[in-house]
């Protein structure tokens, strides 16, 4: 049964291809705060397509982030005191430098397949 009560904490999973830039960019002040204010009605089980800003050498990291859990189970969503912890599952990135070329760099800090 859910209650009115705010997630303490969300643990949400990110693509492993994402590379340590993209993590950088995933972890910025304003983006978690920018998750906490569009999100508030999270459970899990959520996906939500997001894109990066890949700055002026392609277009838009996108990705696709997947709430695994709310701290305490029962919460009934996120808010700006919630805590976000990023965690790792199989997945792929789309966009960036392969937008404008295909010779791009590849991430090497990223699970490559």
């Amino acid at each position: 049964m859910a209650t009115d009560q705010t997630a303490t904490r969300v643990v949400v999973s990110v693509p492993d291809e994402l590379s340590a830039w993209g993590r950088d960019q995933l972890t910025t002040d304003h983006f978690v705060t920018y998750l906490q204010r569009v999100h508030e009605d999270a459970a899990a089980g959520d996906e939500w397509e997001e894109f990066l800003d890949v700055g002026c050498c392609g277009d838009a990291l996108t990705l696709t982030l997947r709430v695994e859990r709310l701290d305490p189970a029962d919460a009934a969503g996120i808010g700006e005191e919630t805590t976000v912890e990023f965690v790792e599952r199989e997945g792929s990135v789309h966009g960036g430098w392969c937008v404008q070329s295909a010779d791009g760099p590849v991430s090497s800090t990223g699970t490559q397949r």
